[in-house]
């Protein structure tokens, strides 16, 4: 059983594999965070998308490494925004999307899957079924990562469906311990969007 999960990982560097251990902790970190709707989901998650641009490029799997690279700027601008307060002193509120967003979301998404259709056909990596599931999660964790930088609770969704996509197409790539990283990730989205959808319901019968 061990071998058929890890045996990919008897031909990788050492380095690589406690890369992607210290990017998965990390990973974990940040999701945790993000579920206490805490500001540390920002400067956890840099660590661990950046370290994942790496590994990506040299595991040659471009539209992932595409994904954490806007996952780095993402954080950037999500860290900018969460750390903002009013002329009461007040943090960005968790709240719901609004029609605008839903419209801006669906755009994005769109975006995001026909850049890495784009990325795909011009390096010629249209070859395996699991890069065309790849322009799906891609719009999946843009939109998601977008808001959750806005801190809108229906990011949590589309982590939740990105994730339970990942755990199998992870592991059909050979990256056994970033598939039970995603796996971990779907349980911590649902009780993170519990959670948030806990502190929305609680603050708006406080209003």
């Amino acid at each position: 059983m061990l071998d058929f999960l890890f045996a990919q990982y008897s031909t990788y560097p050492t380095y690589e594999i406690a890369l992607e251990l210290t990017a998965i902790l990390f990973g974990l970190w940040s999701v945790w965070a993000a579920k206490k709707n805490s500001l540390t989901v920002f400067p956890t998650g840099l660590i661990n998308t950046a370290i994942y641009v790496y590994l990506l490029w040299k595991w040659n799997l471009l539209g992932d490494m595409l994904i954490n690279a806007y996952y780095v700027g993402m954080s950037i601008y999500g860290w900018i925004i969460w750390s903002r307060k009013d002329d009461q002193h007040n943090e960005l509120a968790i709240s719901r999307m609004q029609p605008k967003e839903y419209v801006h979301a669906m755009l994005l998404f769109i975006a995001a899957a026909l850049f890495v259709v784009l990325i795909y056909f011009i390096f010629g990596k249209f070859t395996h079924w699991t890069t065309y599931l790849d322009t799906f999660v891609t719009g999946l964790f843009f939109v998601g990562m977008w808001l959750m930088a806005r801190r809108k609770i229906e990011n949590w969704l589309f982590w939740i469906a990105g994730d339970l996509i990942s755990i199998p197409l992870y592991f059909a790539k050979g990256y056994t311990f970033t598939s039970i990283q995603y796996l971990i990730f779907t349980s911590i989205a649902i009780y993170g969007f519990i959670e948030w959808k806990n502190i929305l319901n609680n603050r708006l019968q406080a209003s």
